[in-house]
């Protein structure tokens, strides 16, 4: 009998890049999330482990960057056909959501080492970000509506991804901004808000579109079964903005002779953010129960797993800063929760990745399926 080593039931490295997707950057939304979200425990340790996964972000995040311009040189019709797949293409906003958790990371593990640089650094890569972010939101669509087929019966909720990005980077500029001077902090504060719009009026109308066809359709299939989380990241994200933007917002206001609208800045983001927060934790609640049911039947892994990850992190950040805004135990507790239930998921997400990874498994050689973005069989 003939053994196979391991190694040789890994995929071809060209076959690996020809296979590599927009979607393996929702690793890198992942990990960045915990790592921000570990420092929040009250646990010894806890800060340093998000340290590490933090320098772990960045080098996915630059490996993934290299396989993606390697694969856009080697097959550059493959990487056009990512483009125009009506499914896959939709991961392309996790590429600039990857990146803003890398610069979320320069201000809780940079700036106590580093200072003034690296929320400096913090600044230009998200302004990078930031202009990515809104792009993706553009163009995505634009292909959807001109180069794409799409049914409401096919709809998932991947469609948020591409829209969702410009929300994130809102978000970074609540968290950026107060770390710089006035001037620098206005510029961040104001676009932190154009993204805001450019981003969360779409989610919640893909959001209620998601809920008719649900409603019409039932739930997708067992292998898109954990998008259904994915509605919770826009909720999140949009919560923690208006939050972080509010923070932010009153320094730059008072040194313009806009002391008045202080408060206002202030109300906005505490009464958004509990509304948002309200919603995300019905849509939890639902994709909660829609999980479990699929687990009943089977829920294939997919690195579509990773779905479950970033927009928990969200949420639980937002949580965290309802709990400092309005010093109630209720939220800082839920937050705790939420922050080992979001390690216990990461952990069982890495090790089926890695070892999908391992064995080739997961690189999408195969001409992909319009409905799902997963290889035909």
């Amino acid at each position: 009998m003939t053994i196979t080593h391991p190694l040789n039931r890994l995929a071809a490295p060209t076959e690996a890049i020809r296979g590599f997707t927009p979607n393996w950057f929702t690793a890198c939304m992942g990990t960045g999330i915990l790592s921000l979200m570990l420092p929040k425990l009250p646990l010894p340790g806890t800060a340093a482990i998000g340290e590490v996964l933090w320098a772990l972000n960045m080098a996915l995040f630059a490996l993934f960057t290299l396989l993606s311009l390697a694969r856009i040189v080697m097959y550059p019709a493959d990487s056009r056909a990512t483009l125009h797949h009506p499914v896959q293409s939709m991961f392309l906003g996790a590429v600039p959501m990857g990146l803003a958790t890398i610069v979320n990371g320069l201000i809780t593990f940079g700036v106590p080492h580093w200072g003034l640089d690296a929320a400096r650094l913090a600044r230009d890569l998200w302004a990078f970000d930031a202009l990515l972010s809104a792009a993706v939101g553009l163009l995505v669509p634009y292909l959807m509506f001109t180069r794409q087929d799409h049914a409401l019966e096919k709809m998932t909720a991947v469609w948020l991804l591409p829209v969702v990005a410009s929300e994130v980077a809102a978000a970074s500029a609540g968290l950026i901004a107060p770390h710089l001077d006035v001037a620098g902090a206005g510029t961040l504060v104001y676009s932190g808000y154009v993204l805001f719009a450019l981003s969360v009026p779409l989610a919640l109308m893909i959001i209620t579109i998601l809920v008719l066809r649900l409603a019409q359709h039932n739930l997708p299939g067992a292998e898109l079964g954990v998008s259904m989380f994915l509605p919770l990241g826009p909720l999140g994200t949009g919560a923690l903005a208006l939050l972080q933007l509010g923070e932010a917002a009153p320094r730059v206001l008072q040194a313009q002779g806009l002391s008045a609208l202080a408060p206002v800045a202030v109300g906005v983001g505490l009464v958004g953010g509990v509304m948002l927060w309200g919603f995300g934790a019905w849509w939890l609640a639902l994709a909660t129960l829609t999980t479990l049911r699929f687990l009943k039947g089977g829920l294939p892994f997919n690195l579509g797993w990773w779905g479950l990850t970033f927009p928990l992190g969200v949420y639980t950040a937002a949580t965290f800063g309802l709990a400092a805004l309005t010093h109630l135990g209720f939220f800082t507790t839920l937050g705790h929760v939420l922050v080992v239930i979001l390690a216990a998921l990461w952990i069982l997400v890495t090790a089926r990745t890695t070892h999908g990874a391992w064995h080739g498994h997961l690189f999408q050689s195969p001409p992909l399926s319009k409905e799902t973005g997963l290889p035909r069989p």
